[in-house]
């Protein structure tokens, strides 16, 4: 079997900072947290849509590529609804649709020889104290893992691996959880990915029960306003899977009038990124630029990241939830 095959698929399967990846990367989740917290959706009262792309490595072949559409919602408005104890008594009470979130996503990630597309929906609930609120969020996932065999090549014919029912492609369930705790001047969350940590059986018997980790993230950050100009927003995201391989993100963002922003983000012992974004109306633009702190750096142009969001609903919506129950 070819060397280089079974080191794609041991890196794929076992490392979080190694040259691929099992989730996404993403440098813009401040803009967009529910790209890494499902219960994110509807926090902050807003209606929001997302697309994100991310070229990963840009210059080297086969490098990671990114794609995510994602929309999430606040159920605000009040209604009522008649609920009956028995056939004769029938009592109007009002629903708790203010206190629920909705969300999905459509993605597409790229990494080498293997491609993963799916979908994935999000229920969350919100709960007001004092003045903040706590949120909690179950995102369920499925998506088909498909594997390139035009990319891969074989010195033996007599491959075991094309011999023994090698699977192109396979469709995984899995799940997402999390908490958030949201105020007027600060945020923190943790979430955990790939809850079911889901089996990927990519061949009979030469290849068996390769299956996706679970991963934790736990992040933070906080507002100083230092006058009706300017804001500063650092952040931390500490991340690490079942096998503690953890990795963080050291990041600070600087606001102007809330329409421009700048940011800086040191991702430990993997790269250092730019990001700068403006917001025009209720229109959100961003782009990072991270180049890498390793020996990879010197063959690729670094990565890119757009991001474009729209926003639905005014400031009063937005805090609606502080008045709520």
């Amino acid at each position: 079997m070819k060397k280089r095959l079974k080191i794609f698929f041991i890196i794929f399967f076992v490392s979080i900072t190694g040259l691929a990846q099992q989730i996404p990367l993403y440098n813009q989740y401040m803009l967009n947290p529910y790209l890494i917290n499902p219960a994110v959706a509807g926090s902050d009262g807003y209606t929001t849509l997302n697309v994100i792309a991310r070229n990963q490595w840009l210059g080297f072949k086969n490098a990671p590529l990114t794609q995510a559409f994602s929309i999430q919602s606040r159920l605000l408005k009040r209604s009522y609804i008649i609920k009956a104890s028995s056939p004769r008594k029938r009592v109007l009470k009002p629903s708790r649709s203010g206190r629920v979130g909705l969300g999905g996503m459509l993605f597409n990630d790229i990494n080498g020889s293997m491609q993963r597309t799916g979908v994935s929906a999000t229920y969350a609930y919100h709960i007001r104290i004092r003045e903040s609120q706590l949120s909690f969020g179950l995102n369920g996932v499925i998506y088909q893992v498909k594997l390139h065999e035009e990319d891969l090549t074989f010195h033996d014919p007599n491959e075991p691996l094309l011999n023994t029912g090698l699977r192109r492609i396979l469709i995984v369930p899995d799940a997402n959880f999390g908490v958030y705790w949201l105020n007027y001047n600060y945020y923190a969350g943790f979430s955990v990915f790939q809850l079911f940590e889901s089996y990927l059986k990519i061949g009979n018997t030469a290849w068996k029960d390769y299956h996706m980790m679970r991963h934790y993230y736990l992040y933070g950050g906080y507002r100083f306003y230092v006058n009706h100009q300017f804001e500063i927003e650092p952040s931390l995201l500490v991340k690490t899977t079942a096998q503690w391989l953890v990795q963080a993100d050291i990041n600070c963002k600087v606001f102007y009038n809330k329409v421009f922003w700048a940011g800086i983000s040191y991702r430990s012992a993997s790269s250092f990124a730019v990001m700068l974004g403006l917001k025009a109306d209720r229109y959100y633009f961003g782009y990072s630029f991270d180049y890498g702190l390793n020996n990879l750096a010197r063959h690729t142009y670094g990565s890119h990241e757009f991001t474009i969001s729209m926003k639905l609903g005014d400031s009063a919506r937005r805090y609606r939830w502080l008045e709520r129950y």
